[in-house]
């Protein structure tokens, strides 16, 4: 079964801080200071646990521990046989594929509640990426597998945001991630399951139109036509396919340009409520942003001001606007 971990290193922050309703989040177990790890150690990660833990509620899975393997274990790695990857110890012949399946197959479906999951790299059971494939003999042939624990996770639920723990320390990686778990989470608060309706859609779609625009203008203008007509097929069709390509078009990166473009769009709606010094200094500050010479931050902020001094109610909704709390402070850095 998975474990909820309640952090009690002395750094994390005091429980009358922390958001303990926070967004559910996956995440391996190691990486919250537990030693876990096949010799005994950890990877812990501060980030997480003094940052994102006041807005995630972290529940941590170790598949090689819960799966039997114990601590400390001998290390494993994947091996290629004709009938496919396996759980092979480094130095020897004991197969653990079976156990790991065993607590994959357990624990995918209790997993359906998370909004994100973040991984440790390089392992073979949690590894998102570039993990190394051995053949028979123990020879590595190739560097593109992926860890059992996590190609199970991510084929079980293609929409939930994952990412790997060392790759969060690239600023815009770090916040894309971020962005993506806040907005599913609106997602499966307000319109999966039997909280769809049209106007659940609907107004879904109305709050997170600017995002879309700023992650994929192809995308933006494929799905405002998909909800022109909900009647044409079953709005649970219509919804399934409207989160793949949200959740898509999400997962792109933002470019300066994009945003330029997102932010002049925003801009439109406050032309008329803006005095001629506060749009030009507006403009001045957009065109530094996307020169590279300052980070969003600088005209998001003003742009949030202008809408607080005359409020539009259009863009009040506009979660662009604040994808994330403030205080994570991700829009300093990109």
């Amino acid at each position: 079964t998975t474990e909820i971990y309640t952090l009690s290193l002395h750094d994390a922050l005091p429980i009358s801080e922390t958001n303990v309703s926070g967004i559910p989040v996956g995440i391996s177990t190691c990486l919250l200071g537990k030693e876990v790890r096949h010799d005994g150690g950890h990877k812990h990660s501060r980030y997480c646990t003094q940052v994102l833990s006041k807005h995630f509620d972290f529940r941590s899975i170790c598949p090689e521990l819960e799966a039997g393997l114990g601590v400390p274990r001998p290390a494993i790695h994947l091996r290629e046989y004709s009938d496919g990857l396996r759980l092979i110890e480094t130095k020897g012949a004991a197969d653990h594929t079976d156990a790991m399946q065993g607590f994959i197959e357990q624990v995918m479906p209790t997993l359906a509640d998370l909004r994100g999951y973040i991984l440790m790299a390089k392992s073979p059971s949690c590894g998102m990426e570039r993990i190394k494939v051995h053949n028979e003999d123990g020879n590595v042939t190739r560097r593109d597998g992926r860890g059992m624990f996590a190609e199970a996770l991510l084929k079980a639920y293609p929409l939930m945001p994952v990412e790997e723990e060392g790759r969060l320390n690239d600023n815009m990686i770090r916040e894309n991630f971020v962005e993506r778990v806040f907005a599913y989470d609106d997602w499966m608060q307000n319109v999966a399951g039997d909280k769809l309706s049209a106007r659940a859609l609907i107004e879904f779609h109305t709050r997170h139109k600017f995002q879309l625009l700023a992650h994929s203008e192809k995308i933006y203008r494929q799905l405002g036509p998909m909800l022109g007509d909900l009647k044409s097929e079953p709005l649970e069709d219509i919804a399934e396919r409207y989160i793949h390509q949200f959740m898509e078009a999400m997962s792109k990166k933002v470019s300066r340009g994009s945003h330029m473009n997102a932010m002049q769009h925003l801009m439109g709606y406050l032309r008329d409520s803006m005095g001629d010094e506060d749009r030009k200094v507006l403009m001045e500050q957009m065109e530094a942003y996307h020169r590279g010479e300052v980070p969003l931050v600088v005209p998001m902020t003003l742009l949030r001001m202008a809408q607080r001094r005359e409020p539009v109610d259009y863009l009040h909704a506009q979660q662009y606007l604040t994808p994330y709390p403030d205080e994570l402070g991700l829009r300093n850095n990109v």
